[in-house]
């Protein structure tokens, strides 16, 4: 009897194992077009299917842009900060008291008609343009948080990674590394003459050891996101799987002296660090100095690229519109940004039409396999780009790879899954077209090859299970 209920037991077993072993069916093509035609007619069970789906990679993504304001509201608070009430911004305190005119910053957490006020001063938040137009409203964000404690770099790190694990994100690559501060005071004292000379002048008088001090900040950046996220004690959980690259920050509005002095940190930083993924440029690409001198800083990138060819670059270039700037204001940058400043991406491209011999240039830009990191949210709120006014159909049917990322999220109050609904909504998108920006964004990262091929596998897996659930 014991023999019997054992042979019963162990073909029932077999049985029940080899039903388990069947794997389960793909979706059909079919079901696939019904189901995504049926979510093209329903904007949030599009919303909510695309949250739930593997999106890849934000490869565009600035840190202070990316923290929402009421995250620096809550910050504020803890650093004991100031609110000052008539510009509606954030400084510190005089002597431990908050000067005429300015509230301590605890009180927006009580104050529902400040905080709410705080909340659209800080980001785009129901903003209509008046006296102060979107562009500038935009911009000058930055400048009314930028009085908290840079101790909270890690933290707010962590935020954003969370994030981008709650939307199925693998990898960040975050602007997040910056070359303002004692680097640019060193290419004031230094000046700007020939590059070379001026390069080993910068060495003398002590770069070295400000990359050296740049590089122990990004490891202790990295160490408080890892912290915040309890990543030694839950190494496997969602957010602690996401990989971060940073990318240093070059300021363009600097004068010419100190962005040469920051260049040069730059890309001997990536060269040293792996966690430094590549170098960019940074602030409004229509202000005085990056238009005046878009020329020199190309070539600026293009001296230190010959000293560093292995560092990776990035470029915020095309990110103007007609009546920004002077019409011959939009003829080169997107060019020059690939030609003479080597790089592998383009931040934007927005202007790409207005450039000479744009048919030209976006052949070059399929042929090189240079990338388009889209922002559409960013390029509607600050440029006024939008619909058919925008090129991101243009880039696809030139073939020219792109992907979609967000820009600054905490300040434009969207995140990836938005950016990629606003995407397919706008133009219309197959869902294959979608997979295909997904992938997009692991093929053009920085990752090292071993890990892109690793997060490439991944990838498939998610999207395998992820269309099991949804379209069967």
């Amino acid at each position: 009897m014991r023999q019997f209920w054992s042979l019963t037991f162990c073909v029932c077993l077999f049985s029940l194992s080899s039903v388990c072993a069947q794997p389960v069916p793909k979706p059909s093509r079919n079901r696939i077009e019904q189901r995504w035609s049926e979510l093209l007619n329903s904007p949030p069970e599009l919303y909510a299917f695309l949250y739930e789906m593997p999106k890849g990679a934000d490869l565009h993504n600035h840190l202070s842009g990316a923290v929402y304001a009421e995250r620096y509201l809550e910050l504020a608070a803890q650093d004991h900060l100031c609110i000052d009430r008539r510009a509606l911004s954030l400084l510190p305190p005089t002597a431990g008291q908050c000067p005429a005119g300015a509230s301590e910053a605890a009180l927006a957490e009580h104050n529902a008609e400040l905080k709410s006020a705080m909340i659209d001063s800080l980001s785009m938040r129901d903003f209509i343009p008046g006296p102060q137009s979107a562009h500038d409203h935009f911009f000058a964000t930055f400048q009314k948080f930028g009085g908290l404690n840079k101790t909270h770099a890690g933290e707010l790190v962590a935020d954003v990674v969370k994030r981008a694990a709650d939307q199925q994100e693998s990898y960040i690559e975050l602007m997040a590394v910056s070359g303002s501060g004692p680097i640019a005071h060193l290419g004031d004292r230094v000046g700007l003459q020939d590059f070379e000379v001026t390069n080993k002048k910068l060495e003398e008088a002590g770069l070295e050891q400000l990359v050296a001090d740049l590089r122990a900040r990004v490891e202790e950046m990295d160490a408080a996101r890892e912290r915040a996220l309890g990543c030694r004690e839950r190494p496997e959980s969602p957010a602690c799987r996401v990989r971060v690259g940073y990318i240093y920050e070059v300021a363009r509005e600097s004068p010419k002296q100190e962005v040469f002095a920051q260049v040069m940190a730059g890309f001997a930083l990536a060269s040293s660090d792996p966690k430094v993924v590549a170098i960019n440029f940074v602030q409004p690409e229509d202000g005085t100095n990056a238009m005046r001198d878009y020329h020199l800083h190309m070539q600026m990138v293009d001296y230190a690229h010959r000293l560093y060819p292995q560092v990776h670059i990035t470029l915020h270039a095309g990110e103007l519109a007609p009546g920004l700037v002077p019409p011959e204001g939009l003829r080169f940058h997107i060019r020059e940004a690939i030609e003479l400043g080597h790089a592998e991406r383009i931040g934007h491209g927005v202007d790409i039409l207005y450039e000479q011999h744009a048919e030209q240039l976006l052949q070059e830009m399929r042929d090189r396999h240079v990338a388009v990191e889209i922002n559409l949210t960013s390029n509607d709120q600050i440029l006024g780009v939008r619909g058919n006014r925008h090129p991101f159909p243009v880039y696809l049917k030139h073939g020219v790879p792109v992907v979609i990322s967000t820009d600054d999220e905490g300040v434009e109050r969207t995140h990836l899954t938005e950016e990629f609904e606003r995407a397919v909504l706008t133009y219309h998108l197959s869902y294959a077209q979608v997979k295909q920006l997904v992938r997009n964004s692991i093929r053009y990262s920085f990752l090292n090859s071993m890990e892109k091929s690793r997060l490439e596998a991944d990838l498939e897996e998610q999207f395998t299970r992820f269309e099991q659930s949804a379209f069967n």
